[in-house]
Parts: structure tokens; sequence; C-alpha cells
């Protein structure tokens, strides 16, 4: 489903269910788990699990994955990458830094977002648009659809920066393809001065999301050019 969102240069394993929560988990990994409760430390498992099968698709010998600053996880030098998971459902994709500044991907259960949550995570314009794309389009949950692209934008955004980016830092427009009614891109115009890549200052990041299989995934990859 993700990788769909993706160049090709990305390599994306994807588990559901329970696939990959009883993989073995490297003594430090297993160390951080060891106060957790059953459902954090079989998420934390699988998307790990994930994360090394897709190291060696790239052909980089797996390795532990541990949460760094802010929870983000660090990766082997030489490998940018992003991680999620939700009821059901996880991913990791990986690309070689070489090819890519950034990575950020998303996934969330496709239904609508608790009450409250929207007002929370959007800015007034945002809010305007969800309502119009929701009276419009109603097979899609667009405020779910907008908290997922927002977590995308964070993840790819962190790794450049360093910093926190809040839910009011950039502001997210959606666009449906031709002839589509679940797939689309979107384009996140950052509120805030943007990270420097290479000789440019970004402005905003460009993503895509799709809704499949009562999923909702959302994913960002920001080029070195």
């Amino acid at each position: 489903m993700i990788e769909e969102l993706l160049p090709q240069t990305v390599v994306t394993v994807e588990a559901r269910g329970d696939e990959g929560t009883d993989a073995p988990l490297y003594p430090e990994e297993a160390a951080l788990m060891e106060r957790a409760v059953s459902k954090r430390r079989r998420e934390f498992t699988a998307v790990r699990s994930c994360a090394r099968r897709a190291m060696e698709k790239l052909g980089v010998s797996a390795r532990p994955v541990l949460p760094g600053e802010r929870g983000a996880p660090v990766w082997p030098d030489g490998l940018a990458g992003s991680m999620t998971h939700c009821e059901g459902y996880c991913a990791a994709a990986l690309v070689r830094a070489a090819d890519l500044a950034s990575l950020g991907i998303d996934a969330e259960v496709h239904a609508p977002l608790p009450e409250g949550v929207l007002s929370a995570v959007s800015l007034p314009e945002e809010a305007a648009r969800i309502g119009r794309l929701s009276a419009e389009r109603p097979a899609v949950h667009w405020d779910r659809l907008l908290f997922s692209a927002k977590e995308s934008v964070y993840k790819a955004w962190f790794p450049l920066t360093g910093k926190w980016l809040d839910f009011t830092g950039a502001d997210i427009e959606f666009s449906t393809d031709p002839g589509e009614r679940t797939r689309g891109g979107f384009r996140a115009s950052l509120l805030v001065p943007g990270p420097r890549v290479g000789e440019r200052r970004l402005g905003h990041f460009d993503g895509r999301w799709t809704t499949e299989g009562g999923l909702v995934a959302t994913a960002i990859a920001v080029p070195h050019g």
C-alpha cells in the first residue's frame, strides 16, 4: 500500500495482523520493552521486523533500530527511513541517503477522528477545506487523512531539522488523481522557516495518499535536488 506512494528507490515492507509480533529483538531493543504493556511491545517488535527486512532488501546487514531524540528511529549510517503502525498494520520504508534527503510515512485506521481532535490538529483553513471535501467525497474520512498527512510531515521534517513541528506548522491541501476517488496527492506548505536541503530552503513538502483495506496511508519523499 505505502510502496505505491513512494519512489522506486525506496524499499517498503508491510505486515498485517500478528505478522512479526513475535520476531526476536536485539538485546538493547528488548531492554526498552521490559516494562511495556503487551500491545506496545507487539507493535514495537513487528515494525522493527519490517525495518530489518527492508535493510536486507537494500543489502544492508540487519541491526537494532533504537529510538533517538523525541522517539525518532536512529537508522544505520547511509540510510534514511520512516516507520508507522496502527491497529493490525505496520510498515517500514528505507532508502539510501544518497537517493533521498528524508522520508515520512504514516498509516491510520480509516475512520473518523474522535470528537474534538480535528480542531486540535488543524488550522481554520484546513478545517474548512476538510468540511467541503467531506461533503463532496464522503467515501474518504478526510479528517483522518489530514491527521495522517500531518504525521508524515513531521516524520519527514524532524530528520532534517532536529526540531519539533507543531500540527499548526504546516497548511495541507489535498488533491485527487484524475478518475480516482480514494487516491491522490497533497502539499504541506510550511508556515515556519523550512529546513535547508543542499542549496535550497524548503517551503513545502509534497506527498501522496491512498485509502485501502480499511486504512488510510500517507507518504512524503524529500529529494536532494
